[in-house]
């Protein structure tokens, strides 16, 4: 069976695979066999969070899948709407999920807009209980990040932020890295053209469609990456681009998309 557990960026306590299944917009009953569909074809990072009202679904088809729980990377998140409710709410997601702790846990929005370090103390304060091996953040800006670290002494292991070729931005990417925090991006295909000339002519250098270039690039660049699919076919064929070997020139071409 394939396995994508690599190409892989360390984090706290272990390896994130840089390709990941998203279920964003999935609902509970249909995930089952999303997920299923996704670790069959190979993914070993599933990407859920409690704002998607998935998580029994999702947990349940890990549970089913007979792989060991080090082999499967699981990601949820905290609502901008449960600041008040830290604690509760990773309980209630690992009990949703019939986990004993996840591999990485994030606050999904700046609550109110806000950085809130105070939210931030009570998600490392989790993490140090073990009720999770890292923690991070979801759409912060390099100045809230800036903000959680000056306050508490603990950057974000890693930022999900909507990301695409189109959408890139150097000043993001290399602030992220030299910050030490991990870019995760969703919605790869979203913003993006599919049929840009650029992804097509480097799609048909290698005998592949436009999605699974941009699955590539971010790969290329070490971007986690979490496209989304309730279809297997797609599913499987999205993971295939991790697997796509791109020239510097060709990510340097595909950079340029970027606004």
């Amino acid at each position: 069976m394939t396995d994508f557990a690599e190409p892989s960026v360390p984090v706290t306590g272990g390896a994130m695979p840089l390709l990941g299944f998203g279920t964003w917009q999935i609902a509970d009953a249909d995930a089952p066999a999303a997920v299923h569909a996704a670790l069959e074809a190979g993914y070993r990072h599933i990407d859920t969070a409690t704002g998607y009202s998935n998580q029994r679904g999702v947990g349940k088809t890990v549970a089913a899948s007979g792989l060991a729980r080090d082999d499967v990377f699981v990601t949820t998140k905290l609502p901008p709407d449960n600041a008040d409710r830290v604690r509760a709410t990773i309980e209630e997601s690992l009990d949703q999920l019939g986990l004993d702790h996840l591999d990485l846990w994030l606050v999904h929005w700046p609550p109110n807009g806000e950085a809130r370090p105070d939210v931030w103390e009570q998600v490392v304060q989790a993490q140090q209980d073990g009720l999770t091996k890292a923690v991070g953040v979801s759409n912060y800006s390099l100045a809230q990040i800036d903000e959680l670290t000056e306050a508490t002494g603990v950057t974000p292991a890693v930022n999900q932020i909507k990301w695409s070729p189109a959408e890139f931005d150097r000043t993001v990417a290399d602030g992220l890295r030299d910050r030490g925090v991990v870019l995760e991006g969703y919605s790869p295909f979203k913003a993006s053209n599919l049929q840009d000339p650029t992804l097509v002519s480097i799609a048909e250098a290698h005998d592949v469609d436009t999605a699974q270039v941009i699955v590539a690039w971010h790969v290329a660049h070490g971007f986690v990456v979490i496209p989304k699919s309730s279809q297997p076919e797609r599913i499987a064929s999205n993971a295939a681009g991790a697997r796509v070997e791109l020239t510097d020139d060709e990510v340097d071409r595909i950079d340029g998309l970027g606004r």
